[in-house]
């Protein structure tokens, strides 16, 4: 008896200890922890490293790079991971949803991005689209919730023209969209900005599909 009760409490304390996450019923993972399959970007900027996605490089970032999933998505609740270290220049990143990539240049994305580092996490920002950020929270809120160098979770949900950001379990955009231009729906991808000299790490990406037109 005494074999078995060991082995059942290092299986849980082996799962707590564990950072990676189980999809719930009606969630999708989007990434395998293993290697890039569903997902489109430069192979020298974007790798699986110790079962994470990390981009960019300490050895520095010339230009923007973005890593997107295939498919395209309109509703849903995204949850994700990230942690930013950087040592040099303007340390940033992000997560892209709502976008598409442009053709000139072509290391480029158009659309919404929930922004990281920089003193910009939190914001709701408008990439290559529109100047300035579409929402930002205020800089004593980031500071209290974000872990600098180490891991944060990211969770967006969107609805139609509303936007919702949430940085480790607090809301810090609530956005609904007034120009009836802008696109609803397109693809998702993970940013590293250039300009400095920094990695960006995400893990535990999660997404719950939601029926369009709600």
């Amino acid at each position: 008896m005494t074999a078995p009760l060991f082995l059942n409490r290092f299986a849980v304390l082996f799962l707590l200890a564990s950072p990676l996450l189980v999809a719930r019923a009606g969630e999708e993972t989007l990434f395998n922890g293993k290697d890039l399959t569903g997902w489109e970007g430069n192979a020298e900027i974007w790798r699986v490293k110790d079962g994470v996605i990390s981009g960019g490089s300490m050895a520095g970032n010339p230009r923007n790079e973005f890593l997107t999933l295939k498919k395209t998505y309109h509703n849903f609740i995204l949850k994700i991971e990230y942690k930013l270290v950087g040592t040099e220049g303007f340390v940033n990143s992000g997560v892209q949803f709502h976008s598409q990539r442009m053709e000139k240049p072509a290391n480029e994305m158009i659309g919404y991005q929930a922004d990281i580092g920089a003193g910009w996490s939190g914001t709701l920002q408008d990439e290559s689209r529109r100047k300035g950020p579409r929402s930002k929270p205020p800089v004593e809120l980031v500071k209290r919730l974000e872990k600098p160098g180490d891991w944060n979770h990211y969770e967006i949900r969107t609805e139609g023209r509303h936007v919702e950001i949430f940085l480790n379990g607090e809301k810090t955009v609530d956005y609904t969209e007034a120009d009836e231009t802008i696109p609803q729906e397109g693809l998702i991808g993970l940013q590293i900005h250039g300009g400095n000299k920094a990695e960006v790490f995400f893990r535990n990406l999660v997404i719950e599909e939601k029926p369009q037109g709600k």
